[in-house]
């Protein structure tokens, strides 16, 4: 019984952590995903002003 009262500690922190860790990454794909999305509104807005092709050379 004393092994889990001594490895309880470390099983909490390592627990916290891992869901520390999960949050962050989940808020980063997110906000990955977001910013795609609004350089793809972006790209869009300004090919259409642009007329839609670029000119020939």
């Amino acid at each position: 019984m004393e092994y889990i009262a001594v490895l309880a500690p470390s099983v909490v922190v390592g627990l916290i952590f891992w869901f520390a860790m999960k949050s962050i990454f989940n808020a980063d794909k997110s906000e990955r995903q977001a910013e795609a999305r609004a350089q793809a509104e972006a790209d869009s807005r300004n090919s259409k002003m642009a007329g839609g092709d670029t000119p020939a050379k």
